[in-house]
């Protein structure tokens, strides 16, 4: 079966556009609450990040949940990973996310945890599918489920966070400014750091449900760079709006993205013998990722881009450490789902054992270059159209042609995003910049 409504990270849309409205959410909790209502009485975990139209979803998803005879414990802001941690403490049956991630405020989502803190499988969405075609109706009164808040929930998450890395780590005399995207940690990544002994400095932690993502977090790094500059700091940390991304930047303003991150994570755990395999990587990984973990030793594999696919190649192999360029790390050996605060702490607790900078860490690593650029889509274009497009495809052969051995084209749609991404990597010798808006513009063409 096809899923309708149910795409590579939940469902995601602009706030008020159909599925994206409160009628389709309250009959979306009423859906999984019937799902979950089959083995007994359940109980859901609902979170969310800053945007103001969380509030309308909450409401109505705790109303459909309830009607289904589900119990409802409501986190109110929090990040994503926060809330997968949360579901499995509190042994709930599932756990539901309000975000559009790195999306701005005019897009909202819906991401679902299952009992272990793992993406929902396709079977259980189909499920909820299922029960979206049925007509909504109310379990006795008798039968109700019940809502509570739980007031503690983000101390409980800080000292999850503080306890991936050793008890002995300080981060006494590291200066450190987190750009908190003005996002669901905004109120947690501050108290991580400084508890742990930092001297923190903010960007970007004060939410007013309008600004998340707005000119600050992950995918937005320029405001980072110059604080980081300005401040003297050691490094910068970027979050994005739900806080499963990150990205690093060092003391003199150079971006460290996800590869980075991934490449001196594996390297640590590797060296120790904690390693646990290899990495999981996608598509987009710079494949100077690929030599370096190989003359490590360390064994290397691609995925479809997505942290679902990500974390089910990690399974089937066994291994623990996977993640995406874009700052989406999985920790497999404390978290099950990408985890923006305890990413950044398997950095900072690697800088103070070692007793070097975030630079000098990299120091020998070297990437490929790689130029990314996005093509904007109307709602009304056709995605299967234009990506079987002969023109299209005589574009992308013509640049692979002039990169030979040296390069690769990735062209693909975004699974979160109205978005085209097309991305060329290649030697330094090769303008990747100016390959991949020769196809973006030629993809913009077919586009009218």
């Amino acid at each position: 079966m096809t899923r309708r409504y149910f795409g590579t990270d939940g469902i995601r849309g602009t706030v008020g556009e159909y599925p994206i409205t409160a009628d389709f959410m309250l009959k979306l909790g009423w859906a999984m609450g019937r799902v979950l209502a089959r083995g007994g009485r359940a109980k859901v975990l609902i979170g969310k990040d800053t945007r103001i139209s969380g509030y309308m979803f909450e409401s109505a998803l705790e109303a459909g949940l309830s009607a289904a005879g589900v119990d409802v414990s409501l986190l109110g802001p929090m990040p994503t990973p926060g809330i997968a941690y949360l579901t499995r403490t509190f042994r709930a049956d599932a756990g539901i996310v309000i975000s559009a991630s790195h999306n701005p405020f005019d897009d909202n989502g819906i991401k679902f945890f299952s009992a272990e803190g793992t993406k929902l499988d396709d079977g259980i969405e189909l499920r909820i599918e299922e029960e979206l075609d049925k007509p909504l109706t109310t379990v006795a009164n008798d039968a109700l489920g019940k809502a509570v808040r739980i007031s503690d929930a983000p101390g409980r998450y800080i000292e999850f966070c503080k306890s991936t890395i050793p008890d002995r780590v300080s981060l006494h005399g590291l200066k450190i400014v987190l750009d908190c995207a003005h996002g669901a940690t905004y109120h947690i990544a501050p108290s991580v750091f400084r508890e742990l002994g930092a001297e923190v400095s903010l960007i970007g932690s004060t939410p007013d449900g309008l600004n998340i993502n707005q000119e600050v977090g992950s995918t937005h790094p320029a405001s980072l760079r110059a604080a980081v500059i300005g401040k003297g700091a050691d490094l910068g940390i970027a979050f994005d709006g739900d806080g499963d991304r990150v990205l690093l930047v060092d003391a003199d303003g150079r971006e460290v993205d996800g590869d980075d991150i991934l490449y001196l994570i594996a390297r640590d755990r590797h060296a120790r013998g904690e390693l646990g395999g290899g990495v999981v990587g996608t598509l987009m990984s710079n494949f100077g990722l690929a030599a370096a973990l190989e003359d490590l030793g360390v064994p290397f594999e691609r995925t479809q881009v997505g942290d679902r696919y990500v974390m089910e190649r990690l399974v089937a192999n066994g291994w623990q450490l996977g993640g995406e360029s874009s700052g989406h790390i999985v920790c497999g050996h404390v978290q099950t789902t990408g985890d923006g605060i305890v990413s950044a702490l398997q950095v900072v607790a690697i800088m103070v054992r070692e007793g070097v900078s975030l630079a000098r860490l990299l120091d020998g690593f070297e990437k490929a270059p790689q130029a990314l650029v996005n093509v904007r889509l109307s709602p009304q274009a056709d995605r299967e159209r234009l990506m079987t497009s002969d023109d299209l495809k005589r574009s992308v052969a013509a640049v692979e042609a002039e990169l030979g051995n040296d390069g690769r084209v990735l062209l693909r749609p975004s699974g979160t995003e109205p978005l085209i991404r097309v991305m060329v990597e290649g030697r330094p010798h090769l303008d990747v910049t100016a390959l991949a808006q020769r196809i973006a513009s030629d993809v913009e063409s077919l586009l009218g």
